[in-house]
């Protein structure tokens, strides 16, 4: 009886953390910047995010891989709190003021708008 009873119990707990498995995403876009030091800050960025699990910034193609749980955090924030150190996204401008702070040898060509 106990057997059963604690099969019974497990189940649920099975089926719960096969369902938080299911809500990792996985993302890739654009980021700007040019070196080491643009890589550590932007994927530091992305990381002090609650929900972001995994962030990689690939220098050459300027692109971010990102796996997060959204229903944690937004795309949209992880965009923002990126642009917010000073790097341009696909999605989000940083301010001047942002870019401005950043050191001349990561400071890269930004498009006008």
């Amino acid at each position: 009886m106990k057997k059963i009873l604690i099969i019974l119990l497990a189940l649920p707990l099975g089926m719960v953390a096969q369902e938080k498995q299911k809500k990792i995403t996985k993302a890739q876009f654009t980021v700007k910047g040019n070196c080491e030091v643009c890589e550590k800050r932007i994927e530091k960025a992305a990381l002090s995010i609650k929900g972001v699990k995994s962030a990689d910034w690939d220098i050459p193609s300027n692109q971010i891989n990102l796996i997060y749980d959204p229903n944690k955090v937004s795309l949209e924030t992880l965009h923002t709190s990126i642009a917010e150190k000073g790097h341009d996204t696909s999605e989000a401008r940083s301010k001047d003021e942002d870019y401005d702070k950043l050191p001349k040898c990561c400071q890269y060509v930004r498009e006008e708008l």
